[in-house]
């Protein structure tokens, strides 16, 4: 088992990025034995199938985990983590090459999506402790548990996830599918009442349109939904969009992927450690595009969460901006 400490075991999701994972793991392993990077690897066959093998590899001393896929394999590897009870999430090292489609978590730590540098960035070493979000949800009349790094997201965006899965089910594919699901769900979602409770003080009560919570920035392809979250700050970033007519989003797009976001009227934010949502009728959750349950809801943050391999780049422009909130921390006091 002391061997394994040193090895990296990779999951390899083959339907990932339209079958890129498949398609593309013989280059990818060619350049992991040239950055003597010791692996074994394994493809996933199911859903849920990464959250098993994350367990079993632990299990058997693996303490080094590269996930080769997209957003969703990789949320399954961090609940993988929080099922095992072998060691403390932290101590284990976890890692992304995305072949995925939207590969939202990367571009939060400056992860390339070329598969070279990304595989460089492993050799490296550079590491970074990250928060995650503990939710709990209804499904089928119970309480479950479910583990986020990234962002979840209700309303409209629970309503494009269903309609896309359920495009992808029919064997439908193509760039042109996400888009059309974001019209569809546009003109067949309807705005519910909810009620948003954070740290305990009611923050909004009134008909929602849609509702992302996370720890990360990027969700939706790229778009900036969350664009003041701070991945280690033990703090739920929370954007709350008011229910806002076509136009409005069209002429306000950009703002979406520039970062500007809550220059737009409709939309509010808040930040807290534990958030509560209810709502009449039940609203789904999607967490990194799987829709996972529905209200009541509760999102709590777990600070320092999960180990995971950056780029030295991203490194350097953390500890300028801690620098820099620590500095105007102190300000505010003074």
């Amino acid at each position: 088992m002391t061997e394994l400490l040193d090895r990296w075991f990779v999951i390899i999701n083959p339907v990932a990025g339209a079958g890129h994972g498949l398609e593309d793991f013989p280059q990818i392993e060619k350049q992991l034995r040239c950055n003597n990077i010791a692996h074994d690897s394994v493809f996933t066959e199911h859903k849920s199938h990464a959250v098993e093998l994350t367990v079993k590899a632990v299990n058997d001393g693996y303490r080094r985990i590269i996930v080769v896929g997209g957003d969703g394999t990789f949320n399954e590897v961090v609940n993988g983590l929080y099922i095992q009870q072998t060691c403390a999430p932290t101590d284990v090292l976890l890692a992304v090459i995305a072949v995925g489609t939207g590969n939202d978590w990367i571009r939060m730590f400056g992860i390339p999506r070329n598969y070279g540098s990304a595989i460089k960035a492993i050799a490296e070493g550079n590491s970074f402790l990250q928060d995650v979000g503990k939710i709990r949800f209804t499904e089928a009349h119970y309480q479950q548990y479910r583990y986020m790094a990234n962002v979840a997201g209700m309303g409209f965006d629970a309503q494009v996830i269903s309609i896309y899965n359920h495009l992808k089910l029919k064997g439908k594919s193509g760039s042109w599918l996400y888009p059309f699901s974001i019209l569809k769900g546009y003109f067949s979602f309807k705005s519910k009442g909810v009620q948003i409770t954070a740290d305990d003080k009611t923050v909004y009560r009134d008909l929602l349109f849609s509702l992302a919570i996370g720890i990360c920035k990027y969700n939706g392809g790229g778009l900036q939904q969350l664009p003041s979250a701070v991945a280690n700050d033990g703090l739920l970033d929370m954007t709350i969009i008011k229910p806002i007519h076509w136009w409005n989003i069209l002429f306000r797009l950009r703002k979406l992927v520039n970062g500007e976001i809550y220059d737009i009227g409709h939309i509010m934010h808040f930040q807290a450690r534990k958030i509560h949502i209810e709502s009449a009728p039940a609203l789904l959750l999607e967490t990194d595009g799987e829709l996972q349950g529905e209200t009541p809801i509760d999102i709590e943050i777990i600070p320092n969460g999960i180990r995971v391999v950056v780029t030295k780049q991203f490194l350097e422009k953390e500890s300028s901006l801690s620098a820099q909130r620590i500095l105007s921390s102190f300000r505010v006091c003074k």
